[in-house]
């Protein structure tokens, strides 16, 4: 037990590694020496949890990638209350929060996809499942909310879904360009804006 608990820290402590060093340098720039001397792990050690860096970049997209955008993203749709304020709040909450390092290195995800998501079907799929869970997960909450009536019945939720992910996903990659943080102003306007224009008004 102790030992397959070593083993898991192990990996995971490669995965968390080679997260980071892909969001500083970027993936291709990342070569397995960096990862294995950054983890202080031996040839050996290393190669026992990975065979190559393909393996290291699905669990980083599966696990790492996954996992922040299911937690910031994802799962604050399922909350109660009023569709439009809780759509607001997670998509100009979380830019608000961001680091002066996250605006300059932009969406993990993003730079993964601008990267490296045309390069192998294997990482091309591991990274579409993250998107349509995300535009999935608003599309059940505007049909949702089209049949309570609070939101117009004529709205294209696979609209809105795709909207909201490629604006959010685009706009840090503006704020990578510009430096500047009027991009992310200008983005937050807009955004609120087109919530609220999806609202029902009788």
């Amino acid at each position: 037990m102790e030992q397959k608990l070593k083993s898991e820290q192990t990996q995971q402590l490669i995965i968390d590694t080679s997260f980071q060093l892909f969001y500083k340098d970027g993936f291709q720039s990342t070569s397995i020496n960096q990862i294995m001397k950054a983890t202080s792990l031996t040839k050996g050690a290393f190669y026992h949890h990975f065979k190559d860096k393909r393996e290291i970049g699905v669990a980083v997209i599966n696990q790492i990638v996954f996992d922040r955008i299911h937690k910031y993203m994802i799962l604050p749709l399922q909350q109660e209350g009023d569709a439009i304020e809780i759509l607001k709040d997670i998509f100009t909450k979380k830019i608000r929060t961001f680091t002066d390092y996250e605006k300059e290195k932009g969406c993990p995800a993003n730079n993964l996809i601008n990267e490296i998501g045309n390069t192998e079907e294997v990482y091309q799929n591991a990274l579409r499942d993250i998107i349509d869970q995300w535009t999935s997960a608003i599309e059940a909450v505007i049909e949702r909310e089209k049949k309570r009536g609070t939101i117009k019945e004529n709205t294209d939720s696979k609209a809105v879904g795709t909207f909201l992910v490629s604006a959010f996903e685009g706009v840090r990659g503006l704020r990578k360009l510009y430096h500047d943080d009027a991009i992310l102003e200008q983005y937050l306007v807009g955004v609120s804006t087109y919530l609220d224009q999806l609202r029902y008004s009788s």
